[in-house]
């Protein structure tokens, strides 16, 4: 047996279900000039200059090297493991760290190409607010496979000057489009923030139906999609471009917003109003607001693939990423503003004061699969 397996197996047993001490101080100095792999979204200038920076804080302190493997989809990085496991490739592992949620998370999980359980033994766990969703995934349990690194919830934004009083529900938002024609829009699916309005919408339609929280059957589909397609083609020839177009995502949506063709658009984070605004992308008078059900609302997660050659670096990089500081700085309204996942009293700076509006658990994510299908099937063309 080579010494990194044993070193692997020395780590389950350390962390396994009802160990009670951890000696961090050997994870972290058998960490030391691990590089760690990071496969996470590259699409934004903000996160990316925020991981950078995660990368000098861990090689000053830790001699841990953080490198952003940037990927448009995490979904990517899935067939790799699963190749890495069908050829037996148990240890050395080109992938150290993931950031995921939902279905990726659901697949790795199913696949078993996850370490763990770890999260409730890290050192900074004790940080985290647990009133929060952080062992659910999408209804799925965490079992303690990934960490919680911020808090996600699908807001809206209007402009105070130009609009008043702006629909609090679903149904006030298709009565006002039946006042207002062609003010109103959604992103088109399957694009996350879209497929977040289908589930949104389907969540209000059904009075959050119990079958929406446990994987989807063709006969609960037949049973509560109807409620949606009835509601999407009564709303479609009242939307922006009488619904034969749609925005391509939420920064179109803000684009058109600020431009004055939408009176209403949305996002999954509540302080990206505050960013887009610094930005001179949106107007000081500009505003989120969720429904008055609450705001559809989900964590992100960083995990450790079962056969990383740096398990001991990326145990150190999440526990960095889950510290007040790391975390302070991700909240930032001017460096991510992503909301915390941290106790307030933990933060500091602008991250204190981080928009959170009350939480409606995301469907099980075999929902949105089949929400995704169906919708392009009838609207996509």
């Amino acid at each position: 047996m080579n010494k990194l397996l044993t070193a692997m197996l020395t780590l389950c047993a350390t962390f396994g279900v009802g160990a009670k001490t951890l000696d961090w101080n050997s994870i972290e100095k058998t960490a030391q000039g691990q590089t760690v792999y990071f496969h996470a979204w590259g699409g934004s200038q903000e996160i990316n200059r925020y991981i950078q920076w995660a990368n000098k804080q861990l090689q000053q302190r830790y001699a841990v090297t953080l490198k952003h493997v940037k990927v448009s989809d995490i979904a990517e990085s899935t067939p790799r493991l699963i190749a890495e496991k069908a050829v037996g490739k148990s240890e050395g592992g080109s992938i150290d760290l993931v950031w995921i949620n939902g279905e990726n998370f659901k697949s790795m999980k199913e696949n078993q190409l996850l370490f763990g359980p770890f999260t409730e033994n890290l050192p900074n766990w004790k940080y985290v607010d647990k009133t929060l969703p952080v062992t659910v995934d999408f209804s799925e349990p965490t079992e303690g496979l990934e960490a919680p690194w911020g808090v996600g919830q699908l807001v809206f934004i209007y402009d105070q000057k130009q609009l008043n009083t702006p629909p609090a529900s679903f149904a006030q938002m298709l009565t006002y489009a039946k006042a207002h024609p062609n003010r109103l829009s959604y992103p088109k699916p399957p694009e996350f923030h879209g497929s977040s309005f289908l589930k949104a919408l389907l969540i209000e339609l059904s009075d959050n139906d119990p079958a929406l929280s446990k994987p989807v059957t063709d006969e609960e589909f037949a049973r509560l999609s109807p409620l949606l397609w009835s509601y999407l083609d009564e709303f479609h020839p009242l939307a922006w471009r009488s619904g034969k177009q749609f925005p391509a995502g939420t920064a179109e949506m803000i684009r058109l917003l600020d431009d004055g063709q939408l009176d209403v658009a949305l996002t999954f984070n509540p302080n990206a109003v505050y960013s887009a605004q610094a930005a001179g992308n949106l107007e000081p008078s500009t505003k989120p607001y969720a429904m008055s059900r609450g705001a559809l609302s989900n964590i992100h997660f960083l995990a450790i693939p079962w056969n990383a050659s740096a398990t001991e670096g990326a145990l150190v990089a999440i526990n960095f990423l889950l510290s007040p500081e790391a975390q302070s700085r991700k909240g930032d309204l001017d460096v991510w503003g992503d909301p915390s996942v941290l106790e307030r009293q933990y933060l500091q700076g602008s991250a204190q004061n981080s928009e959170k509006f009350d939480a409606i658990d995301e469907p099980h994510p075999s929902w949105q699969v089949m929400l995704e299908k169906e919708w392009l099937k009838r609207y996509g063309q």
